[in-house]
């Protein structure tokens, strides 16, 4: 690596079962209990997020809601309060730009700080870190599991090693004393099917990995050879992004068992667009290129896009785009990660809306009212349920 990049102090927080915990934290006779958000249990759909009661039962994200009832009756099933969640998110995120303005949020409950220029002011990047997480505990009354080091790869495994309520740090110093034990499901992008590949070669840690040559692993793999090759070295040099300089802005997801089911994709698409809807806005921005990407259980990787006649940020007209383009993806092999980016950024007061573009404007007119009831009312006084086609 460069010393460009050896120089970069990259935070990775993860909010530990993010849904689940803001439940138990609202509602005090859910504590220590299992707690399962994704709807009721007889009606058709996945789990959002389990807490770790749940988790210990065998219930993960995207299980069929009826697999998660099986395996634990006795826990609470609350339905996705979507808009709640979001608020939550949004108070996590105002402490992270008080450190500093380049946060790239992953999804609604973790994000990357690029904190390399606040030192001067706040303190090494371990100190800022153990700051932030003691804030989110003492102000919000939340879990953060952080991961601190000099590259974002690094810095999200980091974070995952000692959940829930974890705090590592890697030296730079010592990157692949940090790596080579660990197994190689621990690098970004080795699922099942790629670590049963690795395994019959027999591989199975990253120090096994890090003795393979890149010819042979570009061989194998193609061009995902090249990247599990320089990320088992800790090299990875892509920067934090914020949302204000991004050109995109996009949300996914990577499920614990691959999934095949159209009904169940809508259901988290739906998720996405909402999340990536709010963002939107509270950036006061519009989109107007849907991409829908899909990653296989073989992690081969295809994306669908269709260019809007208007930019938006409605999370309805993004979510019926993205249900568009999964009907042109085949499912006859299960897939392990959908996400949804939109493209072509640009300010909401440079969009100007026709005459006739009525309809429009009485949704965004409707949005405003929304939000501005449940900041008054709360988040359960208006919820969203999923569009019907």
């Amino acid at each position: 690596m460069s010393d460009v990049f050896n120089s970069r102090q990259i935070i990775h927080v993860d909010m530990d079962a993010f849904y689940a915990s803001v439940e138990q934290r609202d509602d005090p006779s859910l504590q220590g209990r299992p707690v399962v958000v994704g709807g009721k249990p007889d009606r058709r759909g996945v789990v959002s997020a389990a807490s770790y009661e749940a988790r210990q039962a065998g219930i993960h994200s995207a299980m069929p809601l009826t697999e998660a009832y099986r395996r634990c009756p006795k826990a609470v099933f609350l339905p996705v309060n979507g808009k709640k969640y979001w608020q939550v998110s949004q108070e996590i995120r105002d402490v992270f730009l008080t450190y500093t303005p380049l946060v790239e949020p992953i999804s609604i409950d973790e994000a990357f700080l690029d904190v390399t220029d606040s030192i001067r002011l706040f303190g090494s990047a371990s100190e800022i870190a153990r700051e932030i997480k003691e804030r989110i505990k003492n102000e919000i009354n939340l879990i953060a599991s952080i991961g601190v080091a000099s590259n974002k790869f690094l810095a999200k495994i980091s974070s995952d090693l000692e959940k829930p309520n974890g705090f590592v740090v890697v030296n730079p110093d010592r990157v692949q004393e940090f790596l080579d034990p660990l197994s190689v499901e621990r690098i970004w992008g080795v699922g099942d099917k790629m670590a049963e590949r690795l395994h019959g070669l027999n591989i199975h840690t990253i120090c096994e990995l890090r003795q393979i040559e890149q010819d042979y692993l570009t061989h194998i793999f193609g061009t995902w050879g090249n990247q599990i090759y320089a990320l088992a070295r800790g090299i990875d040099d892509r920067p934090v992004v914020s949302e204000k300089e991004a050109k995109s802005i996009g949300r996914e997801t990577t499920f614990d068992d691959d999934l095949a089911d159209r009904e169940v994709l809508g259901t988290i698409l739906l998720e996405l667009a909402c999340d990536i809807a709010q963002s939107l806005r509270k950036e006061q921005m519009k989109g107007k290129t849907v991409t829908l990407k899909v990653r296989y259980s073989d992690f081969r990787t295809i994306s669908r896009s269709h260019t809007l006649n208007k930019a938006t940020n409605l999370e309805d007209i993004i979510y019926q785009e993205a249900c568009q383009l999964l009907q042109e993806v085949s499912l006859k092999q299960a897939i392990r990660l959908i996400g949804i980016t939109l493209h072509h950024l640009i300010r909401q007061d440079e969009v100007q809306l026709a005459l006739f573009d009525e309809p429009e404007k009485k949704r965004e007119r409707l949005v405003k009212v929304i939000d501005s009831i449940k900041e008054k009312y709360g988040d359960s006084s208006i919820t969203r349920a999923r569009l019907l086609h």
